[in-house]
């Protein structure tokens, strides 16, 4: 495993796209654990390409995005920018992902100057004190023997080497054959501090959303993942609303569950708290799941 001395700094760099023209950016890619583009990186490159065209004082609030087709990880990506709307208080944008003359994402993106407002929200779940659980370094070797290619354990460790993700209970490969609750858990944070540009910290938080978010899927049906080899699957859709202020190298609770599955789809929703119990983002997504014939 070629791990880098520093993979935050790498995840940042790659987060900080070339601007090659006035709405035109682009952007490379990192060695996935799949042989594709992780579409967590996709969906916040594309942020911060339309965060990059509006006013610093107005915040992101929302995002809506397709996955189109898989990304080559081994070309660049091309985010085109089109300046839908720039009102008193709310910006629109929309980015298209390009490669190979393709677009393989779509996302909207909503942006807010700060107002004040009626306030409430869902109250936090009970979840365990995160420095209490595994980092994936200790927890992802226990399950080595589930994963047909040896190779899994070292690639998922250091894809996730610049985020500290704890899971509260067994992940979908540490329990296969068992149904469980619909219901999954976890703790996150960047590995190191972040500068305090709000746009980075929401453009992490939107990395980090993809990689759990379809887990409870599996566990309603005691699958393991693509990993074991028990399904095949990609993202759809995904949207985000950004309630709160949050900083993303602070631990935040990202609790899931999923109300349905059918027809090879599988829908995944969740809500991130920070550790004082603020309600800082939905997060919705659908992706296929299928079973392998």
């Amino acid at each position: 495993m070629n791990e880098s001395p520093d993979p935050l700094l790498d995840l940042l760099h790659l987060l900080d796209l070339e601007q090659i023209e006035r709405d035109i950016f682009r952007g490379v890619s990192r060695s996935a654990v799949v042989p594709r583009v992780f579409g967590g990186q996709v969906a916040a490159q594309a942020l911060v390409a339309a965060g990059r065209t509006v006013p610093a004082d107005r915040a992101a609030h929302s995002l809506h995005a397709y996955f189109l087709r898989a990304g080559d990880p081994g070309a660049p990506i091309v985010y085109s920018v089109d300046r839908i709307r720039d009102g008193r208080s709310f910006t629109t944008r929309r980015v298209v992902a390009v490669q190979h003359g393709q677009p393989i994402f779509h996302l909207s993106a909503s942006f807010q100057t700060y107002e004040e407002g009626m306030e409430h929200q869902a109250p936090m779940p009970a979840a365990p004190d995160p420095e209490t659980l595994p980092t994936a370094a200790e927890m992802l070797p226990r399950y080595a023997d589930r994963f047909s290619d040896p190779g899994v354990v070292d690639r998922l460790i250091e894809a996730r080497a610049a985020v500290d993700l704890r899971y509260v209970d067994a992940p979908p490969f540490g329990t296969v054959g068992e149904a469980r609750e619909p219901r999954s858990q976890v703790w996150f944070r960047t590995n190191g501090k972040l500068a305090d540009d709000p746009l980075l910290h929401v453009c992490l938080a939107t990395y980090v959303s993809d990689m759990t978010l379809l887990d409870s899927v599996l566990l309603a049906h005691g699958r393991g993942g693509w990993a074991v080899g028990d399904v095949v699957g990609a993202s759809l859709d995904h949207a985000m609303w950004f309630h709160r202020p949050f900083r993303a190298d602070e631990w935040l609770l990202y609790d899931q569950e999923s109300p349905s599955a059918s027809g090879g789809r599988g829908l995944g929703q969740a809500r991130i708290y920070t550790a004082d119990g603020r309600l800082a983002i939905t997060v919705i997504q659908e992706g296929v799941v299928r079973i392998p014939r």
